[in-house]
């Protein structure tokens, strides 16, 4: 599936990221590692505000890429979140900065099931 074009989001009932097809919405796969090239970080504000509104998640903040690999972190990476009751879009997680689009990005979950993005 090298090159594929995909949409990645944490699933929180598997506690991996579901990988689908960005033409045909399928989910694909699911993986604990992925890295993703020529990347858009995007939100839907509707389903945000259905988050805030319910306060349930819901699937509305996706990564959208090439796959580019399974396993692939470069250490100048910096650490992407998002969390919608906080937040409008991704961010940096160090200076806070809103993030649109990136390069490269690893994402992966950890041991303790917690999901991880990482951009170049």
């Amino acid at each position: 599936m090298i090159g594929k074009q995909v949409q990645v989001y944490f699933n929180l009932h598997k506690k991996c990221y579901s990988v689908r097809d960005k033409k045909t919405r399928l989910v694909i796969a699911h993986v604990n590692k992925i890295s993703l090239g020529d990347v858009s970080f995007k939100v839907s504000e509707k389903g945000r505000q259905r988050v805030l509104e319910e306060q349930r998640k819901n699937v509305h903040a996706i990564v959208e890429g090439t796959i580019l690999s399974y396993d692939a972190f470069k250490r100048d990476m910096k650490g992407v979140t998002y969390n919608p009751y906080m937040y409008s879009t991704f961010i940096t997680r160090a200076d806070k900065q809103p993030i649109t689009s990136s390069n490269e990005v690893y994402m992966l979950v950890t041991n303790e099931k917690r999901a991880r993005i990482f951009a170049m």
